[in-house]
């Protein structure tokens, strides 16, 4: 009998574990699942209220340098949250944002003798 009574502890063992990951892979599910809601509002929002040609200048942006584009999305939905934005940011709009953020480049002039 000892040896029905062990196998039963070993399956409640098995079974406990199995629990466990699955609650786990919950975890870990329902965490993609706000992460893709969390994106799929900032879309929705950028698409709200960016016009075709400035979403098309972020897009390259994001392309060429993920990190500025990533920033520069932040400030339109920090801007579009706060209420600051009247309509929709157009491409010229779009442009002026982008070169009030981007970091100054340092130029070097040469000048020859």
């Amino acid at each position: 009998m000892s040896n029905e009574e062990d196998i039963e502890d070993l399956r409640e063992q098995k079974l406990q574990e199995l629990q466990d990951r699955a609650d786990d892979g919950d975890q870990a599910e329902a965490q993609q699942a706000r992460q893709e809601s969390a994106e799929a509002q900032k879309k929705a929002m950028l698409r709200q209220h960016l016009t075709d040609g400035a979403r098309k200048r972020l897009n390259t942006v994001k392309m060429s340098k993920p990190e500025f584009g990533e920033q520069v999305e932040q400030q339109v939905l920090a801007l579009a949250r706060s209420g600051r934005v009247q309509g929709r940011i157009d491409e010229d709009q779009m442009k002026e944002l982008l070169s009030e953020l981007k970091p100054d480049s340092k130029s070097f002039d040469v000048k020859r003798r």
